[in-house]
């Protein structure tokens, strides 16, 4: 007779749910770094926007944190410095790294959602969905300042959006 194998429950994650949360928190870390970086460049009117998405990233990333502790996984911490994928040399530049960082975070979190599992994943799975709304959401702004288009991507979160 073979014993079946466990089931995650509440405060334990899969390894592949793990790697995945793990991922996702890395691309907080990296979407408050460019928020710090953003904000030199940005104008004043982008200000309130600026901070609440660089609140939210950092709030989602306290949870995650707290989360991954009560999974007894240590969360990695945040890299000193990100590379962006070109120079920010003023707003509009600023504005598209802003939308490429959440273009990121909806990614990561779009693949936690998918390894989520109900009832056992719940919590996760709402800070999840409400991570790819908020982020596909914040890019709309970004992408509008930076001049790019299409403003909405077909389908957020696919890694595809630029």
């Amino acid at each position: 007779m073979t014993t079946p194998a466990p089931t995650p429950g509440p405060g334990s994650l899969d390894d592949d749910l793990a790697n995945a949360v793990v991922t996702a928190l890395g691309t907080e870390h990296a979407a408050v770094w460019v928020y710090g970086l953003a904000s030199a460049f940005l104008p004043s009117s982008a200000g309130t926007t600026l901070t609440a998405a660089s609140l939210a990233h950092r709030e989602r990333r306290d949870a995650v944190v707290a989360l991954l502790g009560r999974a007894g996984v240590t969360p990695p911490p945040a890299a000193a410095a990100y590379r962006p994928p070109s120079p920010v040399t003023d707003g509009a530049s600023a504005a598209a790294l802003a939308a490429v960082a959440e273009d990121d975070v909806a990614a990561a979190w779009r693949a936690v959602a998918e390894r989520t599992e109900a009832p056992d994943d719940t919590e996760l799975r709402r800070l999840a969905l409400g991570a790819v709304t908020a982020a596909a959401t914040t890019s709309v702004t970004w992408r509008q300042l930076a001049g790019r288009t299409p403003l909405v991507p077909a389908f957020p979160g696919d890694g595809t959006a630029t």
